[in-house]
């Protein structure tokens, strides 16, 4: 049964027009002021995928997608509940550089959801994914794009406040970090809800991290999907709702997981079943290794024959790495330089140079003497 209610002595400070016309301010300017605070650049995304890819998000790990047939292609699909995955492939098949990211408006459906006032079984909400490179997979990093988002979001508050005079949210910049083992020791007699209304209520604006992990209580603070977020990288982003009386969870978010923490959080979980999905192991793959040959030693035949066609250097070369891991790095040296090349700028001009000096002895040589 559905939860939702009206508080009382609540009277909304816009009419139905002015309500969609206040809808239409934030979705335009937090879009610009999200994509300049991270970097972003906007792409569209799907509503459904297919079932067998493993790009489908189940949530909290227990929420079922909506499901149907294409018979024309001969494939089951699933209208999306998360594109948590997804963008991380959009990221490699897109080729965004280490530092940048994308967003997107992302519709969904979540037939299994406890529908109250913060929650619909219809989603429309903002999605944002971005390339870090491997050293800043670190609290600092996360809690860091925290704040920038937070300032996102304020600036759009207080821009909207003076677009509509008669809406007077006031949020606070100052985030108040804080992980669920913490807050479960604050609050042990608490329920984990209970707790987060409660550390809001105190501190405003709340970054509540490493959730999907069990503490010391022997329960999980909330359930989070073991293919999503590394559990010792993510939170939640929760504000004090004056209206509701309770937090309000604006984002959920984290540092995705690399190979170790997706082969951890399988097994913890209990979904080894699903390496075997293709996203999975693409992740999950290791590096293929570089065998050396000794210097001056044969080739063999077989590689002598692919080392002289012509198309062996695109034929043969390896896939880059999916995400922002350590893979990233050996390509990237100061600004962006290759590794062990010069830029080609540098060698483009002394080329030109070293042409423009032979070109002015060869002169100097035929001018004739007087």
């Amino acid at each position: 049964m559905s939860k939702t209610y009206i508080p009382a002595h609540y009277h909304t400070p816009l009419n139905v027009y002015e309500m969609q016309r206040a809808i239409e301010f934030i979705k335009s300017n937090f879009q610009v002021n999200l994509s300049n605070a991270l970097n972003l650049r906007r792409v569209s995304a799907p509503l459904f995928v297919e079932e067998n890819s493993g790009l489908n998000d189940n949530l909290n790990g227990v929420e079922r997608p909506v499901s149907f047939d294409i018979p024309d292609v001969g494939h089951n699909a699933q209208v999306v509940q998360s594109l948590a995955k997804w963008k991380r492939l959009a990221l490699k098949r897109y080729e965004f550089n280490v530092g940048k990211g994308l967003f997107t408006d992302m519709n969904a459906i979540r037939r299994d959801e406890e529908v109250d006032n913060l929650h619909s079984i219809y989603v429309d909400q903002w999605d944002w994914e971005k390339v870090i490179d491997a050293g800043d997979r670190n609290v600092s990093y996360l809690k860091r794009t925290v704040r920038d988002i937070v300032g996102a979001i304020v600036e759009t508050n207080d821009a909207l406040g003076i677009a509509f005079p008669s809406l007077h949210t006031k949020l606070s910049r100052d985030v108040f970090f804080i992980t669920t083992q913490e807050l479960e020791d604050k609050y042990p007699d608490l329920t984990p809800k209970q707790r987060e209304d409660a550390i809001c209520r105190e501190h405003g604006t709340v970054f509540l991290m490493q959730i999907g992990l069990t503490l010391h209580s022997g329960i999980k603070h909330d359930g989070r999907a073991p293919d999503y977020d590394d559990w010792t990288l993510n939170g939640d982003l929760l504000f004090w709702n004056d209206v509701l009386g309770r937090a309000f969870e604006i984002s959920s978010m984290g540092i995705r997981v690399d190979e170790a923490s997706l082969d951890r959080q399988l097994t913890l979980a209990g979904c080894d079943d699903r390496r075997e999905l293709p996203f999975h192991k693409m992740l999950l793959r290791p590096p293929r290794p570089r065998l050396r040959r000794p210097s001056g030693a044969p080739l063999p035949q077989d590689a002598a024959r692919r080392r002289a066609s012509p198309h062996h250097g695109r034929r043969h070369r390896s896939e880059p790495s999916l995400y922002a891991d350590d893979r990233h790095r050996p390509h990237r040296r100061g600004a962006g330089q290759p590794l062990g090349r010069r830029h080609p700028q540098d060698l483009r001009g002394r080329r030109h140079s070293a042409a423009v000096s032979a070109h002015r002895n060869r002169t100097k040589e035929r001018k004739p003497r007087h």
